[in-house]
């Protein structure tokens, strides 16, 4: 653990430290995002911040090559090899579009060549363990297919939510911390060396998401691009094909005993079928939603619009920053409620705080429709938000009567309705005022 905590602090310094200097060297390039009717960001910002996690990530891996108890990890195994030479390839491509702006079948084609190289060098799908059935082998085509597959949609899905101010970064890096729980639970609990890749693979994603997010929060001074949110797709998803199809469930010799004692203690090795989707679920979510209402309305589905889950929450009243919390939150709770529940299954009470948690959660989603008003007297020592709005002074003849409203009583605050929340899925924008407007800092 103690070299695991080391890798990803060297990861996360070496990211920080070059975001600042790549900063200056994209604004010297003009790889700026220019301020679009769908943005909410008001200046123009570089890009680019991929560069940075790219070198985080060279970094973390020469570190741990060089470390005693991680480098039987590069003995052992060519999957280290195979991440950074599809890494390199995705991230090249990335900063292409950062600077030229690609068009989307491009970079597409580009994730499948990614995906394919790694293949070629050893990181793939090679079998699936199935509940009822046991461990199903894959033939090549089979393997291949699977895992280009599983590259490419989560490569989308994190880039598509890459919609805020540190929201991609952040999401990945929860994701990257309860996969690296998973993960080190199976080498280290059961002593299955074959799952040290993705143990590692998480640690140097979550030194790569930790060092640039310093940089991203709001207000943003830099945006990772697809470079970066590329990157972080691939490799997220090199952990879980790593995890899924190169570790064999029968090395953990839990099919013996009756049949419930097999059950439970196979949940960790049947987990890998659920905890790659799990862990992107709000980004996949997102990007299957997003896929079918742009074909719905006749556009092609890499069209840009305003309709994702982020969009939506600041639509309905939520500030940016609370937006990312709550996205924050539900991947934190689908994430790590998934890999608890493989560690203690036969336990209620986790069942029941997951279910208490998510009503916490749809109790922070609605909480813009209940927000509280002061009353006049403590107007003055609450924030703007939860006062009353006053109304110009009416003048008749000597007397002046300041009249006060709700603020979504207020005209000029009225929204119009369009689709569901006002969000723009299936109509007009709503016509609500600049500072409730939405778009995509993208």
């Amino acid at each position: 653990m103690r070299d695991y905590l080391l890798t990803l602090c060297v990861t996360a310094a070496v990211t920080y430290l070059l975001t600042g200097p790549v900063r200056k060297f994209a604004i010297a390039a003009g790889a700026m995002t220019a301020i679009r009717a769908r943005d909410v960001h008001r200046e123009v910002t570089p890009r680019l911040g991929g560069i940075a996690m790219f070198f985080g990530l060279c970094a973390g891996l020469l570190v741990a090559d060089n470390l005693q108890n991680l480098n039987g990890v590069f003995e052992l195994s060519n999957e280290p090899r195979a991440l950074l030479s599809g890494a390199a390839l995705i991230w090249l491509v990335g900063v292409l579009d950062d600077k030229f702006e690609l068009d989307a079948l491009v970079k597409l084609g580009a994730q499948m060549i990614a995906a394919g190289v790694m293949v070629m060098q050893g990181l793939t799908i090679l079998w699936i363990p199935v509940p009822g059935v046991g461990t199903v082998s894959l033939t090549d085509w089979q393997g291949t297919l699977l895992t280009v597959a599983l590259v490419v949609v989560t490569i989308n899905a994190v880039n598509f939510v890459d919609g805020l101010d540190g929201l991609a970064a952040g999401m990945v890096c929860i994701a990257a911390a309860a996969f690296f729980l998973y993960a080190y639970r199976i080498w280290y609990g059961y002593g299955v060396e074959a799952a040290a890749p993705a143990t590692l693979f998480a640690a140097i994603l979550m030194g790569m998401c930790l060092g640039f997010l310093p940089h991203n929060m709001a207000p943003a001074r830099i945006f990772m691009g697809d470079s970066g949110s590329m990157l972080l797709g691939l490799v997220l998803s090199s952990g879980a094909i790593s995890v899924t199809g190169q570790v064999d469930p029968d090395a953990l010799k839990i099919f013996e005993g009756g049949t419930r004692e097999a059950t439970h203690a196979a949940l960790p090795v049947f987990i890998p079928l659920l905890l790659p989707l799990t862990i992107i679920a709000i980004p996949f979510a997102d990007l299957v939603l997003a896929i079918v209402r742009r074909t719905w309305n006749g556009q092609s589905p890499f069209a840009a619009d305003r309709g994702h889950l982020h969009h939506r929450l600041l639509e309905i009243g939520h500030s940016k920053t609370r937006a990312v919390l709550i996205m924050y939150f539900w991947s934190a709770l689908i994430a790590f409620g998934v890999v608890l529940y493989s560690v203690h299954s036969a336990s209620m009470w986790i069942l029941l705080l997951i279910v208490a948690l998510s009503a916490v959660g749809l109790g922070l989603l609605l909480l813009p429709r209940f927000k509280p008003r002061a009353p006049r007297w403590a107007e003055a020592f609450v924030p703007p938000r939860y006062r009353r709005r006053r109304r110009p002074a009416v003048q008749d003849g000597e007397t002046a009567e300041l009249a006060y409203e709700a603020p979504e009583m207020a005209e000029d605050r009225t929204p119009v309705p369009a689709g569901v929340n006002g969000a723009t899925a299936m109509g007009a924008r709503s016509r609500l005022p600049d500072r409730w407007k939405t778009g995509s800092s993208r």
